[in-house]
């Protein structure tokens, strides 16, 4: 069941995604509210599940990763273990950032970084085609990105 949510959580959820280091005092001092109200109503978000963690955010180009690919992978047998099985090795490739177990065309869609084009290739061929029951697998390299609000997809956007 979803949380009743005020113009102040909402703004407390905003100034958090933008950062998410943000103490009580900091956060009540964003969103017009006493340390201690502020402390309380985070506390009530956390306990409510609509805050999760708290995360940092790394600059993968920076980090030497400068190629973002995503993969489609269809697999070529679909019962409950080869489900399990690509999913438990997949997870276990430290370039694989995401995997979503999807309906559609493909089974699975993963997010991979990869230093430049020569180390997505070697990650491909070596790790995932390799992988248990890999049938198709449909790359989409990343050319750009554009960086949207922060919440507008929960309501939270300004605006």
């Amino acid at each position: 069941m979803a949380l009743d949510l005020d113009d102040t959580d909402r703004a407390m959820l905003r100034a958090l995604l933008a950062d998410g280091s943000l103490g009580a005092k900091a956060l009540g001092d964003r969103v017009g509210l006493s340390q201690p109200a502020a402390w309380r109503r985070l506390r009530r978000l956390e306990e409510a599940g609509v805050i999760t963690g708290r995360h940092a955010v790394l600059d993968r180009e920076k980090l030497g990763f400068g190629v973002v690919v995503f993969l489609g992978v269809k697999l070529a047998g679909k019962g409950r273990v080869s489900l399990a099985d690509f999913e438990r090795a997949v997870t276990a490739i430290p370039e694989v950032q995401v995997v979503q177990h999807v309906l559609g065309v493909y089974d699975f869609r993963l997010k991979v970084v990869a230093r430049d084009l020569a180390d997505f290739e070697r990650i491909l061929r070596r790790r995932i085609m390799t992988l248990p029951g890999v049938g198709e697998v449909e790359s989409n390299v990343l050319l750009s990105e554009e960086k949207l609000p922060p919440g507008r997809f929960l309501g939270l956007a300004e605006g």
